[in-house]
């Protein structure tokens, strides 16, 4: 359900906010108990990488891999049926979010590499047969709300020529908001890549990610009552989530340091340069999340646009760098076969959370 005009900004902004807040309290019950769960986060790179190349929207793709893992928690399929699932759920939700003709047409499809690289053929007659499946599967509702849904509404006000940046009034209020949004999508990639964020109501993770951006921004308040009131998430409501978000924003860092230090440590050091070195600060994430008002150790934003970057690796993947995962092979394309069975109980996986993470975290130069 694209719109033409930017929604957030419209007359109509509040009324199609309480819409969707309405509706994702009615979205399915989701328990993360599916066999193939190991497998998810390939299918949803395989997601990405295919509405990276036809450029849809995020509501698109955060809508595909929501339907995907619904089906998945109701069935108990094959790794290389979930293939052609994995595809015919982008379809659905770009026929859902996109304009007609930005939906992928089947040629198209069969001609990317990645399609050839998994040894993969659609046919019309399948994605026909697997589309059905999935509309059944949710009663022909597929109006469901993601964080995607949500996140330009918040951000819309997320930054406010009366907010400080590290206790200072800010300098520059566009390149604020540019890298508000940078990081908002960030997190919201982030958000995607552990079913964990699904335990969360899609507003709570959309309101998580501004904070959680706001907090890396040395932006303060960090939860400020505007967004309080917009949002209707008190600091308390959004610290599990924001938590999640930035243990795996502290390990992006950590990783992007240490191959940047490892490239920089092969090449022979030339004359007026200096080997890169992570910053020395490290903060346990608990303290920033209980503590908003505190701002985030400084370091520069390319530690994280990098290799490690959850975003990055979302929306520049190669088709070749795609790995398929261990499971039977095929060669060519298998329909889903209406005698799918409802899964059997499965015990469900418990996400842990350490308290004891620490790492410094990006900001941007003032």
């Amino acid at each position: 359900m694209e719109l033409e005009d930017q929604w957030w900004k419209g007359q109509l902004a509040a009324d199609i906010y309480q819409a969707l807040r309405y509706k994702e309290l009615k979205l399915p019950s989701y328990k993360g108990q599916s066999p193939q769960l190991n497998f998810r986060r390939y299918f949803a790179d395989l997601i990405a990488i295919v509405s990276n190349r036809f450029l849809l929207c995020p509501s698109a793709r955060h809508l595909a891999v929501y339907l995907l893992d619904l089906f998945m928690d109701r069935y108990d399929i094959t790794v290389q049926q979930l293939h052609m699932v994995s595809l015919s759920c982008l379809l659905l939700a770009s026929k859902f979010e996109e304009r007609e003709d930005r939906v992928p047409k089947l040629e198209t499809l069969n001609s990317l590499g990645c399609m050839s690289s998994m040894n993969l053929v659609l046919t019309k007659q399948g994605l026909l047969h697997t589309e059905l499946l999935l509309l059944e599967t949710f009663h022909w509702n597929i109006c469901l709300p993601t964080a995607a849904h949500f996140i330009e509404y918040y951000l819309s006000i997320a930054v406010h020529d009366g907010d400080l940046h590290d206790g200072l009034p800010m300098t520059c209020l566009e390149k604020t908001k540019l890298y508000m949004t940078k990081y908002a999508d960030y997190f919201l990639e982030v958000s995607l890549q552990d079913h964990v964020f699904l335990c969360f109501a899609p507003s709570l993770v959309a309101s998580a990610c501004v904070a959680a951006s706001r907090l890396v921004l040395h932006l303060s308040p960090a939860w400020p009552s505007r967004l309080q009131c917009l949002s209707g998430y008190s600091w308390d409501n959004l610290v599990p989530c924001a938590e999640k978000l930035l243990i795996a924003h502290d390990g992006d860092v950590k990783e992007a340091n240490k191959q940047k230090c490892q490239k920089t440590s092969q090449q022979q050091q030339q004359p007026g340069q200096t080997l890169y070195h992570s910053s020395g600060q490290t903060t346990a994430v608990a303290q920033y999340i209980h503590r908003p008002s505190m701002p985030y150790p400084q370091q520069t934003l390319q530690s994280i646009i990098g290799p490690a970057h959850r975003s990055t690796a979302y929306l520049n993947h190669s088709a070749a760098s795609l790995q398929a995962p261990s499971g039977p092979q095929h060669s060519h394309t298998q329909t889903i076969s209406a005698t799918l069975d409802p899964k059997a109980n499965v015990q469900n996986r418990a996400y842990q959370v350490s308290m004891h993470y620490t790492c410094a975290a990006p900001c941007f130069d003032r």
